[in-house]
């Protein structure tokens, strides 16, 4: 079994938790200020990091709900997961759906391979760069691709639901961009440009941290879209901050460069 297939085993093991505690009762607790986290998202942290762990011994891992005095180990490592065991806290407690167990593997400075699962649907997303992005429906494999389209004025942009910015649709307004929905997650954010549902995704300010962005951004790069952070470059996994700020989310070189511009 390849890297790939073991991350998409253990993403999926990791649903299995998440929607044990989706079929009852959720409780919430904060972790600062309105930052909600669930038995949910514990109990699945500690499976997919245990499994990790069992099936790529020696490799850091950075997951949102480990203790932070683990995140050192990746500073210059060769290789290093992050693990987000539920993207979209909120919308789990919402039951919206629109939340995600997410995986990614960073060689270096940059992101290698990715899983995103969909713990109602059952629809998992992975790939890299190099490693054409597919979904698994159903137990079928089928490639996924973005929709490559360069005219801004016909672009479908996604935004958070509980987080997008003013600054956000400002930008989107000025590249021209009239139709814009809200998205839970992160991870599903990125999915809907990789699949050709959307076009771009722009986040002004705070979008998160590494772990939101290491498994989506590997998926959309194999899927052929553009992904990059403060003036366009990509995240740097291996040694640099843990926050990401002014994410940008293409479908094409047209719509990022665009973007860019516009947040100036």
């Amino acid at each position: 079994m390849n890297e790939l297939d073991e991350m998409i085993r253990i993403a999926v093991a990791g649903c299995a938790v998440v929607n044990r505690h989706y079929a009852g009762a959720i409780h919430v607790d904060y972790k600062q200020g309105d930052d909600p986290v669930t038995a949910a998202d514990r109990e699945t942290n500690e499976l997919l990091c245990r499994e990790l762990q069992r099936a790529f011994p020696g490799v850091p891992i950075v997951a949102e709900e480990s203790d932070a005095s683990t995140f050192d180990a990746r500073k210059n490592a060769p290789e290093c997961f992050f693990v987000d065991p539920i993207d979209g806290t909120r919308e789990l407690v919402a039951r919206n759906g629109e939340f995600a167990v997410m995986l990614g593997l960073a060689r270096g400075e940059r992101a290698a391979l990715g899983v995103v699962a969909k713990p109602v649907s059952g629809l998992v997303y992975a790939g890299g760069p190099g490693a054409p992005s597919f979904v698994i429906d159903g137990g079928t494999r089928r490639p996924i691709a973005t929709s490559g389209l360069e005219d801004r004025t016909r672009a479908r942009a996604v935004v958070s639901r509980s987080r997008a910015t003013p600054e956000s649709h400002a930008a989107l307004a000025r590249m021209g961009v009239a139709r814009v929905e809200k998205l839970g997650s992160a991870g599903l954010k990125a999915i809907a440009i990789a699949c050709g549902d959307a076009d771009v995704w722009i986040q002004c300010g705070e979008a998160g941290l590494l772990w939101d962005a290491c498994g989506p951004e590997a998926i959309a790069l194999g899927a052929g879209a553009r992904y990059g952070v403060s003036g366009g470059k990509p995240p740097d996994y291996s040694s640099g901050a843990l926050e990401v700020r002014d994410l940008v989310v293409a479908a094409s070189d047209a719509l990022f460069d665009a973007a860019l511009a516009s947040m100036q």
